[in-house]
């Protein structure tokens, strides 16, 4: 019994406002049908607490919150409002459905708020807190007050403010900080101040409820967990007005993750946590960041070299949790200029590939050039490069370099170098257009009666800086050879195409003539 008084006092209940506070990044508006569909994955993800909207704003916004009340089997559906009493009377209708509601009612407590926002005096103000929740526990028991602006509250009319409050029937006291003014230790000092000062604070759950503005809301929030509050307020991705709120799946790992510090718990199931932030993203329209923790697309891809070699011998080296612990199938080794060389080998063996030695050291090298030249290597360019370098391994004549002059005002040119069997030969040739240019010059270091039968060309990935892919095929004598060649330039890839079926032609010749063993 005493394992589980603990374990239950150390449970943080997750309040979701995705659907309220996060809809109010400028831009993050979702459809009605929208709005359902994330307060359905909320509710199996196992959150506690749906703040669906804020009723009186709108009748769009009173629709979707009647509506997930009406849905929602798990959470408590939570509906916003101001202290006045349209405000509260409009939430309380829009819960009503809910298995379980809650009125979520706030007003503002800071001098510079009071001033000039309300344009009320702090006994105004203190008046409405009192009003505001006594109406709000007509509709529900489940009431909760925030003073808005609290971390920038004096401390002695906060503490007023949260003594009245709990007196009214508030059972959850949230002190948020609004503005994103506030920091870890002065976070922890004001709910220790408030809890120690306010009588029957031990009757109430404490919330907390950060901005991002200065980057600390998720240290906040968990300052705030260890001074004693039992409630996050968070959103999927971290979405918000400003800088956004405090991210949920950065809350819920930190405490799962480093529970040695964080000693508390959440009933989210994490695993739906990398689902939840799709989503939310493709609603809103809020792509994710690459490097966002948790759910971005980076944050269990790795391209360095150094890490890739300590990922492959143990995951531990380079990563503090699973990709399955937040709903991710795998850890990613992206492939770029930065990979090394066992981290190629691992990729290879993965698509299938076993090299001889110095066709991978061949093909390793063409890899790292190939890194240099574009931001994301895919595994199909790799799967072309890698085509490419065993069709060539054993051909007699490659490109070495190729230079084209194109443009409006023709003739094209090529220069082009080419080794044959281990002998350089450059030549210059012009061409209508710059293919022509290319063969042409082709042609003149190796004379051939080949006629091209097929040219194409196509993107072996997305983007202006995909490989290009070329195939080609030639015939002569009745013996026709078709080759591809991949490359970033496609002039060049045109080279090695043409050039792969050309080699395939020799060694057909030689087939044929075992006296005829070099190009004409």
């Amino acid at each position: 019994m005493a394992s589980q008084d603990v374990s239950e006092k150390d449970r943080v209940v997750i309040f979701d406002t995705t659907l309220r506070d996060g809809e109010q990044s400028p831009g993050a508006t979702m459809t009605h049908e929208e709005k359902l569909k994330v307060a359905e994955l909320l509710d199996e993800m196992g959150v506690d607490i749906i703040e669906a909207g804020f009723p009186i704003a709108s009748d769009g916004d009173f629709l979707a919150v009647h509506e997930i009340a009406k849905r929602t089997k798990r959470a408590v559906v939570c509906g916003l409002a101001r202290a006045g009493q349209q405000d509260v009377d409009r939430a309380g209708e829009a819960i009503r459905p809910a298995q379980r509601g809650r009125i979520h009612t706030f007003i503002s407590t800071s001098p510079v708020h009071m001033k000039w926002k309300l344009q009320l005096e702090p006994e105004q103000v203190y008046e409405m807190v009192i009003s505001s929740v006594t109406r709000a526990r007509n509709y529900t028991d489940d009431v909760e007050w925030s003073c808005e602006d609290g971390t920038r509250t004096e401390h002695d009319f906060l503490c007023r403010c949260v003594e009245a409050a709990i007196k009214a029937g508030a059972t959850t006291i949230n002190i948020p900080d609004t503005v994103g003014y506030t920091v870890p230790d002065e976070y922890f000092a004001l709910f220790d101040m408030v809890r120690r000062r306010v009588p029957n604070s031990d009757k109430v759950r404490f919330s907390v409820h950060c901005h991002d503005d200065l980057g600390m809301s998720v240290a906040n929030s968990l300052a705030g967990v260890r001074a004693g509050a039992r409630q996050i307020e968070c959103t999927i991705n971290g979405i918000g007005e400003r800088a956004g709120n405090t991210a949920l799946e950065e809350v819920v790992m930190a405490m799962k993750v480093r529970n040695d510090v964080h000693p508390f718990w959440t009933g989210v199931e994490a695993t739906h946590l990398t689902r939840a932030s799709k989503l939310v993203a493709a609603v809103t329209s809020f792509p994710v960041q690459h490097n966002k923790a948790i759910v971005g697309r980076n944050a269990f891809a790795h391209e360095s070299g150094i890490h890739q070699d300590g990922m492959l011998k143990h995951t531990q080296t380079y990563e503090i949790m699973t990709p399955e612990s937040v709903g991710l199938k795998k850890t990613t080794l992206v492939m770029g200029k930065h990979s090394g060389r066992h981290a190629f080998v691992h990729k290879l063996v993965e698509l299938g590939y076993q090299l001889a030695e110095n066709q991978l050291e061949d093909a390793f090298v063409r890899f790292k050039a190939l890194a240099d030249c574009k931001k994301h290597v895919y595994d199909e360019d790799i799967e072309a490069l890698v085509d490419e370098e065993i069709a060539t391994a054993h051909h007699r004549i490659k490109v070495l370099s190729l230079t084209v002059i194109a443009g409006t005002m023709g003739p094209q040119s090529a220069t082009l170098t080419l080794d044959m069997d281990g002998h350089h030969q450059t030549t210059q040739a012009t061409g209508n257009g710059p293919v022509d240019a290319t063969f042409n010059a082709i042609k003149k270091i190796v004379p051939h009666e080949a006629r091209l039968e097929l040219y194409q060309v196509h993107a072996v990935t997305e983007g202006t800086d995909a490989q290009a892919e070329v195939s080609v095929r030639l015939s002569e004598n009745e013996k026709t050879v078709t080759a591809k060649g991949a490359d970033p330039d496609t002039l060049v890839a045109s080279a090695k195409a043409y050039l792969g079926a050309l080699n395939k032609l020799i060694v057909k010749r030689a087939r044929a003539k075992p006296d005829v063993m070099t190009a004409p």
